[in-house]
C-alpha cells in the first residue's frame, strides 16, 4: 500500500485529510487508483457530452464546473466537486478560488460573445487559467482538459488531442505539457495551443 498516493513530481500531492476521502476500500495501489479514476472520468465525460443542448452560458458557470468535477471523480473521492481549502504547490490561495473562477468564467463568456480569440485559443486560455486556479484537491489538469474539450466542441471544433497520448504517464509527453503550461504562465499561449492539437 506504500505506493497508493505516489504522484509525479509536478502533480498536486493530497493532504492527509483528503486521502481519507477515498471512497473505494478495494483501492490499495496507485495502479488501482488510476484505473478507478479513469473509469469515473469516462463516465463523467459521457454525462457531460449528454448535455449537448446545454447553452454555453450555462456551461460557463461555477455550478457546472463543480458538477463536472463531481461527475468525473465522485465515485472515487468524497470531496469531488468541492473546492480545496488548503494551499498547494500550484494554484492560487484557497480563499481566492471562488472569486477567481467567477472572473475566469465571465472573461470566457465575453471572449465567446465577442469572438475575442479564435475558438481553439478561447478554449486553451480557459484551460490554462483553470489549471492555474487549481480549484480542487486533485484532478485539476484532467478536469480542465475535459472542460476545454467541451467548450471547444460548443464552439464548433473537434476536441483536442492533448499531445496524442496519456498525460497520466510520467514521461516526455507530460513534460511537454507542463512546459507548455509554463510558457502560458509567461503569456506565450502558442506552445500550449500547438500541444493541444498535436
Amino acid at each position: 500500500m506504500t505506493d497508493l498516493f505516489q504522484e509525479p513530481e509536478d502533480a498536486t500531492p493530497l493532504e492527509p485529510g483528503e486521502r481519507d476521502g477515498l471512497l473505494q476500500s478495494w483501492i490499495t495501489h496507485c495502479k488501482d487508483l488510476n484505473e478507478a479514476e479513469q473509469e469515473n472520468i469516462v463516465a463523467g465525460a459521457a454525462w457531460a457530452r449528454g448535455r449537448r443542448r446545454l447553452p454555453i452560458d450555462r456551461m460557463l458557470t461555477d455550478d457546472f464546473v463543480r458538477t463536472l468535477h463531481k461527475r468525473m471523480f465522485g465515485e472515487v473521492w468524497e470531496w469531488a466537486g468541492t473546492f480545496r481549502s488548503t494551499e498547494r504547490n500550484i494554484g492560487i490561495q484557497a480563499y481566492r478560488i471562488a472569486v477567481e473562477l467567477t472572473n475566469l468564467l465571465g472573461d470566457v463568456r465575453y471572449w465567446v460573445e465577442h469572438a475575442t480569440f479564435p475558438p481553439d485559443e478561447i478554449a486553451i486560455r480557459f484551460h490554462h487559467r483553470l489549471v492555474a486556479i487549481h480549484p480542487f484537491p486533485n484532478g485539476n489538469g484532467r478536469h480542465a482538459r475535459l472542460a476545454a474539450d467541451l467548450l471547444v466542441e460548443k464552439l464548433g471544433r473537434q476536441p483536442f488531442s492533448w499531445g496524442g497520448g496519456s498525460l497520466a504517464d510520467v514521461g516526455a509527453l507530460r513534460a511537454r505539457y507542463v512546459t507548455a503550461l509554463r510558457s502560458a504562465d509567461n503569456h506565450d499561449i502558442g506552445p500550449l495551443l500547438a500541444f493541444a492539437r498535436g
